[in-house]
């Protein structure tokens, strides 16, 4: 497939996705970029021009709202999301010590990292008793450290499979 025509099935796709939103909702950018990322796992780098147009915005309208809110992405997610606790709580006991043990064992295995793209940090998983706290494929992971999350991470391998 040639990347002209790759690049007109995403924005078919896109036009198609964000079309109904549009013609119900008043500035519905970010909407429109949630219904693409929702379809997709991430808002494909295509897209950004066709909620432009559909929203008839500037480019900059809607790169101000992507890059405003975290939880957007421009890349495809990985396999197995690891997200540490970030917030104050978790990193009092001990969360900066666990994102960098986990971001050296995913440098020592490159599969690891391959699967779960080393961490990407939240602010509060609602589990401060437990910190520090660990959201692994959805599941949450209290008093983690890296042997938990690689466990964690197995299980959602295995139940992948």
């Amino acid at each position: 497939m040639s990347e002209k025509t790759a690049d007109a099935g995403l924005a078919d796709t896109v036009r198609g996705l964000i079309t109904p939103i549009v013609a119900v909702e008043a500035g519905p950018v970010l909407l429109c970029l949630q219904a693409v990322q929702q379809h997709y796992g991430y808002v494909p780098e295509g897209a950004v021009a066709v909620v432009t147009d559909v929203c008839n915005v500037t480019r900059a309208d809607v790169h101000g709202v992507f890059s405003y809110y975290s939880d957007l992405k421009k890349a495809p997610p990985p396999a197995i999301s690891v997200r540490l606790c970030a917030a104050e709580a978790c990193q009092a006991v001990g969360g900066r010590a666990l994102a960098a043990a986990w971001r050296e064992a995913c440098e020592k295995d490159p599969g690891l990292a391959a699967d779960t793209g080393i961490d990407e940090p939240v602010f509060c998983l609602g589990n401060c008793a437990l910190g520090p706290a660990a959201m692994v494929d959805d599941k949450l992971v209290g008093c983690a450290d890296v042997a938990r999350l690689k466990a964690a991470v197995d299980a959602a391998r295995e139940a992948a499979l």
